[in-house]
């Protein structure tokens, strides 16, 4: 009995292999006796794609760049004390590095998404490890606010940014960048603290499509008045 299951196993053995091989030279398989064997395939660490491994900031280095190339517009620790020339120092990392990669004209393009002549002459050299270092150099460094200057305004400006203008369809500004203008990291940038006129200027440039780079933005100044925008930049400047 032992004698004839052993015989018919070895039929059925060599009877399943001349169909697998068949059916893999069919489809153009070479087959092997390790695949007959179906021998266990070890993998090794070397086999293994591993996910790439995300770039390090190194703040030393963005510090080189910054006195060589951004101090004389920026501050040495990205405090401007010129009020069209923004401060940048505690800014949001994620955000410098965006306005950064903006200034450049990306490749099918004529020009940047964000247009400035002397931004994209500085920042069109940089790699993105230069952008990286960068921003993690300014974003570690204390910022020195700005201050309101248009009493008259102050309130008004309160008003929208806490609670924008229902009419017009404006949303309140703290929604986004935060009840003390701090912003949401890798969102929305700081604005607490900014220069006024370099608020008002960007809020402008935003409502005539000189600044491009960002929808939300354009379609709610295009809400707003002269007179609210100077509202708001000045309420900013004087957030704490």
């Amino acid at each position: 009995m032992k004698h004839l299951e052993r015989k018919a196993s070895g039929v059925w053995n060599r009877r399943s292999a001349g169909i697998f091989k068949g059916l893999c030279a069919g489809v153009g398989v070479a087959v092997t006796l390790g695949m007959l064997a179906l021998a266990p395939v070890k993998v090794s660490a070397q086999n293994v794609a591993l996910p790439p491994v995300a770039p390090k900031a190194d703040p030393a280095k963005g510090e080189q760049i910054a006195t060589q190339v951004c101090a004389s517009c920026h501050g040495p620790d990205g405090n401007s004390t010129a009020p069209s020339n923004p401060k940048i120092a505690a800014q949001h990392p994620e955000y410098l590095q965006k306005q950064l990669a903006d200034f450049k004209v990306k490749e099918g393009a004529k020009t940047p998404a964000r247009p400035n002549p002397i931004m994209t002459a500085i920042a069109s050299p940089l790699s993105e490890q230069d952008m990286l270092n960068l921003s993690a150099f300014y974003s570690a460094k204390p910022l020195k606010p700005s201050a309101a200057r248009n009493k008259d305004l102050v309130e008004l400006g309160r008003d929208i940014y806490r609670g924008g203008i229902v009419d017009k369809g404006v949303p309140s500004c703290s929604g986004c960048h935060g009840p003390a203008g701090s912003g949401i990291p890798a969102q929305y940038p700081r604005l607490g603290g900014q220069f006024s006129d370099y608020t008002e200027a960007q809020l402008m440039a935003f409502r005539s499509g000189g600044r491009a780079n960002n929808v939300a933005m354009a379609t709610i100044a295009a809400r707003l008045s002269d007179r609210e925008i100077k509202a708001l930049a000045d309420y900013l400047a004087g957030m704490r």
